[in-house]
Order: structure tokens, then sequence, then C-alpha cells
């Protein structure tokens, strides 16, 4: 059970994206990785580990291999999950009630949100004597709630309701008139409210994560989708030796759940500019970067749906995943995941030597399909890879259940496939060898 502590762990201290780069970069700092700057020219050298950030929600850690650089494996997940982001200017007064104006972040379901204890994270930009400083925030306590409407005064909620975001949506924060969400603040920073210039701060619930079921095999926490991902992504990473020849990438974006059309997000440079610094970094030409693209590969690792044991029926007929029975391989004929047979086939590779076992999802066909960041990313990176994920239920939940299995089954397929080194033998071919 201790990966599935550590991953609580890192959840509960983890309330917004900027909170969980934030764990990421010490992680990697205690792992011995050198943080770069963006804004600073990059001294890489062989055999050694880096990251860097980009506005503090996104993450790219790498291992430099020992001997030299011929390829890049790169494992890729996000930061964020749906939720409601706490608008300027929040406080609304009804009668003696002051409650807080919110917009949707993402496609949540809403239903799970009343009735719950919520507080507030994530990040305020201050003023100082010669520019800005942001400063996360997290109040760390029950702050605020939805209350349902009682079923006397709505008795057909039951029967199927509308929630209106504008409306239904606003969460009790206070009965004092004079209520002040950025003097909350301020006195939380210790700063003063007149230097609090700015903020992107969203509601989260409180529930701490915890292990359920019959036979202890179920697990339950907010923002599994996907830190589960993510975390077991950096744990891999961590674990994994230094490569030969190719240079091991784990990156997190930011925005996912809102399209990734950000300079953080999964469409965003980011990726690329990554890997083009590197190559210029050893003093390579284009054609090099080039080439070690075409021998590299991706894992794009964002948690899947399993079979509802209440509505069977929204699965595939022959494709049905369950929790704790291995590692989610996603396809869709309209590549809406970048996952395709070639890709499929190095993967079944990976998870054989692993010893993990795999299963395969496919929507039903009379059902549209989302897409994740890894076809996405391939717009400016073009890379053979696959969607993966864990199953898991209640996705866009404040509340995620999935598999106690499955968080091991990720993190050993994670840790060998940064080990693995491909390379492209022409055409379609590809030799796969470990470190």
């Amino acid at each position: 059970m201790s990966i599935i502590n550590g991953l609580f762990d890192f959840i509960e201290k983890s309330p917004s994206q900027f909170h969980a780069i934030e764990n990421e970069r010490e992680s990697f700092l205690k792992a011995g990785f050198i943080e770069l700057s963006e804004s600073k020219k990059w001294d890489i050298q062989l055999g050694k580990n880096y990251f860097v950030t980009r506005n503090g929600s996104s993450i790219i850690a790498f291992r430099m291999p020992q001997k030299e650089y011929k390829s890049f494996m790169i494992m890729a997940s996000h930061s964020d999950s749906p939720s409601f982001r706490i608008k300027e200017m929040p406080e609304m007064k009804e009668g003696h009630y002051i409650k807080l104006n919110t917009e949707k972040y993402g496609g949540m379901l809403m239903a799970p949100w009343f009735d719950r204890p919520l507080s507030i994270a994530g990040r305020v930009i201050i003023k100082e004597k010669n520019g800005i400083k942001t400063k996360l925030v997290n109040f760390d306590r029950d702050l605020c709630m939805l209350p349902s409407l009682a079923i006397h005064m709505n008795r057909e909620a039951n029967d199927g309701y509308k929630y209106n975001a504008q409306k239904d949506m606003l969460p009790l924060i206070s009965m004092d008139e004079d209520f002040s969400l950025k003097k909350l603040i301020s006195d939380t920073l210790a700063v003063k409210e007149e230097d609090i210039l700015g903020s992107d701060l969203f509601l989260y619930n409180r529930d701490k994560g915890r292990i359920w079921g019959a036979d202890d095999e179920f697990i339950s926490c907010r923002r599994l989708d996907d830190l589960e991902c993510s975390y077991l992504s950096m744990k891999g990473l961590i674990n994994a030796k230094n490569s030969k020849s190719a240079v091991q990438i784990h990156a997190t974006f930011d925005n996912e759940e809102v399209g990734s059309g950000t300079k953080q997000g999964a469409d965003s440079t980011f990726l690329y500019d990554t890997m083009l610094r590197i190559n210029k970094a050893l003093g390579n030409d284009e054609e090099k970067l080039l080439m070690a693209i075409a021998d590299s590969f991706m894992l794009s690792a964002d948690n899947a749906h399993a079979l509802h044991p209440n509505y069977p029926e929204k699965s595939d007929p022959t494709n049905k995943i369950y929790m704790n029975e291995g590692v989610v391989v996603k396809f869709n004929a309209n590549q809406k995941y970048m996952t395709d047979g070639v890709s499929m086939g190095i993967f079944a590779a990976i998870c054989k030597k692993a010893d993990v076992p795999f299963q395969t999802f496919v929507n039903r066909s009379d059902v549209a399909g989302g897409s994740t960041l890894g076809n996405i990313s391939n717009a400016h990176v073009s890379i053979n890879g696959v969607d993966i994920g864990l199953p898991q239920l209640a996705m866009h939940s404040p509340f995620e259940t999935a598999g106690v299995k499955d968080a091991e089954y990720l993190l050993k397929i994670a840790t060998n496939f940064y080990e693995c080194v491909i390379e492209n033998e022409g055409g379609t071919d590809y030799t796969l060898n470990n470190y």
C-alpha cells in the first residue's frame, strides 16, 4: 500500500495544478535533478538529470543518457482537473449570506459537488518593490459549501435536474456582511490587501483519499484524473536508471481539461522547445533532432473509463475494462487517440517485459469519443505512441474511484518504459532494446 499512501499524500498536497507542479518540482530536486529556466542558457551534460517548469503549472523533467543521445522516451500527463474557478470581485450578498461567484473550469459532474466540505487553493500575484511575486495559497480548512435545495422545495429533484452554473453552483462562505476574500487571502499570506494584484483560485473537495471495498481493492480520491498518472510517471522516472542512448522525459501539462490551447498546455511548443534546446545544448544540428524524433515514443497517460456496474450497456460490447485488471490502451477509428497497430505492438512488448497486464478501450460505435493530450502534442512533435490510462469510475467527479492494483501496474510500466530504447529499422519495423 506504500504506492497508494504516496499517491494520497501527493494529491492531498496538490489541491490545484500550481501545487501539483510545485510538489513535483520539490520531488525532482530531492532526487538530484537540476532546475533549468527557459529564460537562461542551458548547460546540458550526458548522464545528468534536469527539469524545467512553465507558468508554474506545467513541468518537463528529463534524464540524459549515459553515452549518446539518439531518441526520446516520453510519458505525458496533465495537472489540471475540472473544478470551479473563483471569479474576480467574487462576493455576492443574498440577504444575510455571502456566497462566491464562480465559473466552470472543464466539463465536470456538478451534482457530486453539493453538500461536501470545500476549500479554495491556487496562486496569488503580489506586488513587490521592484516587480511582482507569485505565492501559492491553500486555505486547507473547511471554508465553504454548496448546500442542496431541500426535497420539499424541489419535489422533482430525483427526476432529474438541469443545473445552472450561474445560479446553482455558488458556494456559501460567510454571514459576515463585511467578508472579503481578498482580506482573507491577505491575512493568510501576511501581505497587504492592496498589494494583491491578481489570482487564479479554484474550489476543491476536502474529502481525503481512502481505500475501501470488501478486500480493500478500491481507492477514492479527488483529482485521480490525472494526478494518478502524473505522480506514477514522476516516480517511474525517478526510479529509472539513465539510458545508454535515450533521453527519458516526464511531462505534465496544464489545461488539458479545457483543450490544451495555452502556452503551458500540450498544444503549446513546450515539449518541442525542450527537445530542441536539449539537442542544441549537445551541439547537434536540426537533422540530428529529426532523426531522434523518428526513434522516439510517447505514452500519453490519462485515466480511462472502467465498466460501470450499474451501466454496463455504456461500454463497448467486446472491449470491457475493469479496475485492478491492468493498464488501459485506448483506440479510436477517427484518431482521437494516438494508438495504432504499430504503436500497440511496441507497447504490448513493453508490458510483456514488465509483466503487467493490459486492457483495450474503445467507445461504443454510437457514442462520440473524447480526445486527450497525445494527439494534441503530436501536432507539434510527430512521435509514435499510445494513449493509455488506469480504469476509473466517476471521472470528472470531485471524488473519483479507481483500483489499488492498477497503480502498481502503471509504476512498473513507467519504469520499464523509460529504460527501454526503441530503434526504427526503416518503415514500420522497430527494435526494442533495454538499457
